[in-house]
């Protein structure tokens, strides 16, 4: 017979955070939304459903776009993390947050990171994007504020500015 108890103790977790190494100890299923919030104090990864479905806790995993309640913190072993707190530098703004400010698409905030760093992966794949895209690439994250002609419009407005720039 095995010791159950065995599965349930805490681990050492190391992995990168917005450039930074980090290493956490923590029950190796809990999920990265909660060891990013409440160990680490990134709180901009916001809980909406916790079930994968509304985009709130979106965070980037060696650069693709992932639901951090879904994901058990030692599946971060090793990974390099982005969450909205290291978008951009500090005291400044990514050309997506401005580009949200100024259309409007960040209202109440739950939404809101998910949003940008969702729309930034996009941009990645795709710096381009028709405005068709920019819907399909922000598919997995809900709103129930703006109505997304607001989301859609900043996307649109970052890529413009990204392509001048």
């Amino acid at each position: 017979m095995t010791d159950s108890r065995a599965g349930r103790a805490k681990a050492e977790i190391s992995f990168t955070v917005n450039g930074q190494a980090k290493t956490v100890r923590a029950y190796p299923m809990a999920r990265l939304l909660d060891v990013l919030r409440q160990q680490l104090q990134l709180t901009g990864a916001k809980e909406g459903c916790g079930e994968g479905e509304c985009g709130s806790c979106s965070v980037l995993i060696d650069g693709m776009l992932v639901n951090s309640c879904l994901v058990p913190v030692l599946q971060a072993e090793g990974s390099s993390i982005v969450t909205i707190e290291g978008l951009a530098p500090a005291e400044t703004l990514h050309v997506m947050q401005e580009a949200f400010l100024h259309c409007g698409g960040a209202q109440c905030g739950i939404c809101t990171p998910g949003m940008i760093l969702a729309a930034c992966h996009l941009l990645e794949e795709k710096p381009e994007p028709t405005m068709e895209e920019i819907r399909e690439g922000l598919a997995g994250n809900l709103c129930r504020c703006t109505g997304y002609s607001q989301i859609v419009e900043a996307v649109a407005e970052a890529a413009g500015r990204r392509t001048t720039a």
